[in-house]
């Protein structure tokens, strides 16, 4: 993404370098609003970063925008690496998910945000924010959808650039899934994403990821039911149910292995003993 950029009405773009997974590099920020502003994702963590990300800010401020907040998506450290200094060089409070809070206990977070919740902002023409809790890809995920414009910051939900890890600690696979799905029904018109460019038509985007995902389960199930009876561990499964990736790649599919079979195991498909995992159907036939 250019920086700074306007995408469209009230909502005004800055992508910033940050320790992200690759293929990505940066990180996006948003300012919301028309006259009332929150900034979304205090993502940098690099000095140099921040310098430009706090003269973005206050050229807002110069054409008459009032800063209100800055609002985190999540506590990964690719989203909140700015957060503690941007906030205070720019004397606005924080606002995140108690989820989140909890994970970042060292920032003082003066707004807890909740599913439902509403950010009104004032100005030629307001805007409402919704606010909705998207778990999965981490515990607190927030994302926030304008309705009237048709704008919503998915965080990392979906990306344009690169895809979105679901690890076995942070995640969880199932409620990811959900999430997508809900957000496939909001008639959205562009996603605003921590990665990449804006994604015109993200109802496409989200069904192409749940559709993914459902390919990739349908792999990691048959490694595992090749393993027979005896099972296997989530790293034996790799040649087989990522056959298709580059093995660069296999350190980070691993974690998305684990996340999988523990699906599979919530679904009733897998049983686990230990580190190892035995697809139902082997269990049955021995």
């Amino acid at each position: 993404m250019l920086r700074p950029r306007d995408i469209g009405a009230g909502v005004h773009g800055f992508a910033a370098r940050t320790p992200t997974l690759p293929p990505a590099t940066h990180t996006n920020s948003y300012a919301l609003g028309e006259r009332e502003v929150v900034l979304v994702e205090p993502a940098t963590p690099y000095e140099d970063e921040q310098r430009e990300w706090v003269e973005w800010a206050r050229s807002l401020v110069s054409k008459g925008r009032e800063l209100r907040a800055v609002f985190m998506t999540h506590h990964h450290v690719d989203h909140v690496g700015g957060a503690e200094l941007l906030s205070q060089e720019l004397g606005l409070p924080l606002w995140a998910h108690a989820e989140t809070a909890k994970r970042l206990p060292r920032l003082d977070i003066a707004r807890l945000l909740s599913d439902g919740d509403e950010l009104v902002l004032d100005g030629p023409t307001p805007q409402k924010w919704e606010v909705l809790h998207t778990p999965g890809h981490a515990a607190g995920h927030l994302c926030l959808f304008e309705r009237q414009s048709g704008h919503v910051v998915v965080g990392d939900m979906v990306a344009s650039a690169g895809t979105i890890l679901i690890g076995p600690e942070d995640g969880h696979m199932r409620t990811y899934l959900e999430q997508l799905a809900r957000l496939k029904t909001l008639g959205a018109r562009v996603a605003l994403p921590a990665h990449g460019e804006p994604i015109e038509q993200p109802e496409k985007l989200f069904h192409t990821y749940i559709r993914h995902r459902g390919m990739r389960e349908a792999k990691v199930l048959a490694a595992l039911e090749a393993a027979g009876s005896s099972g296997a561990e989530p790293g034996d499964l790799l040649p087989r149910a990522y056959d298709d990736t580059p093995k660069v790649a296999w350190p980070l599919a691993a974690l998305s292995i684990r996340a999988h079979l523990i699906k599979l195991e919530e679904d009733g498909r897998a049983t686990r003993d230990g580190d190892r995992y035995v697809a139902t159907e082997a269990t049955s036939a021995s």
